[in-house]
């Protein structure tokens, strides 16, 4: 029976319709993931919030500025202050946000899925040294929606 099944490494996973990225205070992790996931997942209902709300960071602007992206009226908030409870998939960012994700979700039929990532706001040095930082987690969240969330075509 030749041909009767799919080649699996060809095969690539349907974005999901709803996702959710969450992060500590929803001030740069899970803001920068959902502002990337809308430009790179047109059609996807993307939100974040964090365990907690926090401040909105100025570099996340700066960075996300320099690829023409933009967090328009953002405000970090929490998962209590969340329009929609409801998503295909939710994504975390940081151990914290893991956990309450997974207790979030105990009865409830949702993926969750952890990408550990780095927090820029720990970063020292110059302006320039802080803001290459920020950089790095774009990128490597850019990297991250590209392979694991984007459907085919």
């Amino acid at each position: 029976m030749e041909g009767a099944f799919p080649a699996v490494q060809d095969a690539r996973p349907r974005t999901p319709r709803s996702i959710l990225f969450m992060c500590r205070m929803n001030a740069v992790r899970s803001p920068m993931a959902e502002t990337i996931a809308r430009s790179l997942l047109p059609g996807t209902y993307v939100a974040s919030a964090g365990v907690r709300p926090g401040e909105r960071d100025p570099f996340v602007d700066a960075v996300l500025g320099e690829v023409g992206l933009s967090l328009g009226r953002h405000a970090p908030h929490s998962l209590d202050e969340l329009e929609d409870d409801y998503f295909d998939l939710i994504v975390t960012l940081a151990p914290e946000a893991h956990h309450a994700a997974l207790e979030l979700t105990r009865s409830m039929a949702v993926d969750v899925m952890y990408w550990p990532t780095p927090d820029p706001t720990v970063a020292t040095g110059t302006r320039e040294q802080i803001l290459e930082s920020y950089r790095d987690v774009r990128e490597f969240l850019k990297m991250l929606i590209e392979k694991r969330l984007k459907g085919p075509g």
